[in-house]
């Protein structure tokens, strides 16, 4: 018997598709139409928070796999004995890529010049630097080992990764422990965040973390909107104190009218920080990969839960 796998496009079924595999398009975001069976969910994050549930419908499901490294979302809807999987290494270079593009623009002020350009106002402006910066970058995953990695030819004072304890890599490089944050913030012009949201992280970035980094420093959160306290960032940012780039938010999708669209200081991208030409080959061949395996009985890759 076929392996039925439902996949979010005509292209990703044509993909996967192959011998002794069946491919169904469906789109976990797209109308209330039952969901159909499956043995394999291939899937994007939701857009809409309220169909995250849909896993729930898809009877004789026996794996999920995700088309993007974070995957906490499903796990608090994952029925009993349903494995997930998800794309590392499809994504984080395009999401460091983006990382960098959000302090180089916050530090170099091109928002402002945009608005000049407008304007058709030509008056320079002096700004900030990652040249010369002490950098925290909070997690040392996949996704910040490479931002890590691609601060060092911008020159900056010092690049401090952080992750839940202290440890030297095989390369020398000194991981700082997250009860460490205390003496490092104060030192730092950036911190960047780049932490998945569960329980010990959720609002870890509150008040007092806050409070913690120097004035002028510059917050980047490409990690999980819930790991930052938004009502403490908007009064921090309101104040003039701190700045902030954002490709992450809580809430998520950011509504209308929302302080952090117009906080001072703020740069605000759609959660896109991924969305790439190359994230989609590449998550797309790990898929086809993952499809392979699972029709033919490997153990499958990039297992997480």
């Amino acid at each position: 018997m076929a392996l039925r796998v439902l996949v979010p496009s005509a292209a990703m079924a044509e993909a996967v598709s192959g011998p002794g595999v069946e491919a169904v398009v469906w789109h976990i975001d797209e109308g209330r139409l039952p969901a159909p069976d499956a043995d394999v969910l291939v899937t994007e994050r939701p857009r809409d928070f309220e169909h995250r549930p849909r896993i729930t419908e898809i009877s004789g499901l026996r794996h999920v796999h995700l088309l993007s490294i974070g995957y906490e979302w499903v796990l608090e809807h994952l029925p009993a004995g349903v494995a997930v999987s998800n794309s590392r290494g499809a994504v984080e270079d395009a999401t460091a890529e983006h990382c960098l593009a959000l302090i180089l623009a916050s530090l170099r002020a091109l928002p402002a010049a945009v608005e000049q350009q407008r304007r058709g106002e030509w008056a320079p402006i002096w700004t900030t630097s990652l040249h010369g910066s002490t950098v925290v970058v909070l997690g040392h995953g996949g996704v910040g080992k490479e931002v890590t990695a691609r601060l060092a030819p911008f020159r900056p004072a010092a690049v401090l990764p952080v992750a839940t304890r202290a440890r030297t890599t095989d390369a020398g490089q000194r991981i700082h422990a997250l009860d460490e944050l205390p003496e490092l913030l104060p030192r730092a012009d950036v911190v960047v965040v780049t932490l998945p949201h569960t329980a010990s992280t959720e609002r870890l970035v509150d008040a007092g973390f806050l409070a913690r980094m120097c004035d002028g420093a510059l917050l980047v959160n490409i990690g999980r909107g819930a790991v930052v306290d938004t009502d403490a960032l908007v009064a921090e940012l309101d104040s003039g104190r701190l700045r902030a780039a954002l490709d992450v938010t809580d809430p998520e999708p950011l509504p209308p009218g929302h302080p952090l669209w117009s906080a001072p200081g703020c740069l605000v991208t759609p959660h896109m920080a991924g969305n790439t030409d190359e994230f989609i080959r590449l998550a797309t061949a790990t898929a086809v990969e993952q499809v392979r395996r699972l029709a033919t009985g490997l153990e499958p890759i990039h297992r997480v839960a």
